[in-house]
């Protein structure tokens, strides 16, 4: 059976764990490290289900972690998906994979497994491990017991040393424009080929992952800011740039303004004005630093947007 054919362009990940599970040398942990939205976690389900010699969904099994980061609501551990599930507002702060959660998957593998010949367990963006939890996470590594580990993250770098030498990698890819496509063609929803544009499929940079989330994100913004890119042209009139900062500030959250520097990118790249082009994306790049540096947003943008009339 062909385990992995739901995966599309990452022919050397396949190869690697073809080679694995043919010879049945299943290593006790693996590094999927590759862009976001290119295939990595599809991967692992297959390559769970490959080892399980079960086609269904596993997220029932009894054998089967899967841990993704979690958000502390009330010294409740919830995952994005749950609090969007319960209706709960997202926190501010970003999501971890927190020591609680690497205990319990420490008491998962104490455990015998009870129909596999292994116990398996996921990380999904295992690089936003806090510091306890990664040092409790390479004793496990240390001594696994009858387990394979598999942890997704976009880089080694984004690791302790101790936890990548320990961990097989395994290495993903941006997918070729025909291969965005194909897996485009197959999950995006039938309005998207319709409204996406230039800009967020090269936001995506080979991630159909990404080109569907940047898609999803520019529908959630207000229609005035979603070609500002495109539109800034010639300068704006003082009370007009002022307006735009505090309109962009009021109503996005500082992770879509992020966001939306990022489109403004693009678009500017796209109009293939190189003189003019440098400048401004230096303005750009200027900008997404304050935010993240925690600078007023409102202020952040009243700036941009005065200096680019400038420009």
């Amino acid at each position: 059976m062909n385990w992995f054919r739901p995966v599309i362009g990452q022919p050397t990940a396949i190869q690697l764990l073809t080679y694995a599970l043919d010879r049945r040398q299943i290593a006790p942990a693996y590094l999927f490290v590759g862009p976001e939205g290119v295939g990595r976690a599809l991967t692992a389900r297959c390559f769970l289900q490959a080892i399980l010699n079960e086609a269904k969904d596993l997220s029932n099994h009894p054998d089967v972690l899967w841990m993704e980061p979690t958000y502390s609501v009330q010294g409740t551990l919830y995952t994005r998906r749950q609090l969007l599930a319960a209706d709960k507002e997202i926190p501010r702060s970003a999501p971890q994979i927190r020591l609680e959660q690497i205990r319990q998957l420490s008491r998962h593998l104490s455990q015998p497994p009870m129909r596999a010949p292994r116990s398996l367990v996921v990380l999904t963006q295992a690089e936003t491990m806090n510091e306890a939890a990664a040092n409790a996470l390479l004793k496990t590594l240390e001594e696994p017991g009858r387990a394979t580990l598999i942890l997704i993250a976009p880089s080694p770098s984004a690791l302790l040393n101790t936890i990548v030498s320990r961990c097989q990698k395994i290495p993903f890819y941006p997918l070729s424009r025909q291969a965005v496509e194909q897996v485009l063609r197959q999950v995006a929803p039938p309005d998207f080929w319709h409204q996406v544009t230039p800009a967020l499929l090269d936001l995506g940079a080979g991630s159909p992952g990404a080109i569907l989330q940047a898609w999803q994100t520019w529908q959630e913004i207000p229609e005035a800011f979603r070609h500002l890119g495109e539109q800034l042209t010639a300068p704006l009139p003082l009370q007009t740039a002022l307006e735009l900062a505090r309109d962009i500030s009021q109503s996005l959250d500082v992770e879509r303004q992020l966001w939306l520097l990022s489109l403004m990118q693009q678009q500017i790249w796209q109009k293939r004005d190189l003189p003019r082009c440098v400048l401004v994306l230096q303005q750009l790049e200027r900008a997404r630093q304050y935010l993240q540096q925690y600078v007023q947003p409102r202020l952040v943008w009243e700036v941009l947007l005065m200096q680019l009339g400038t420009v």
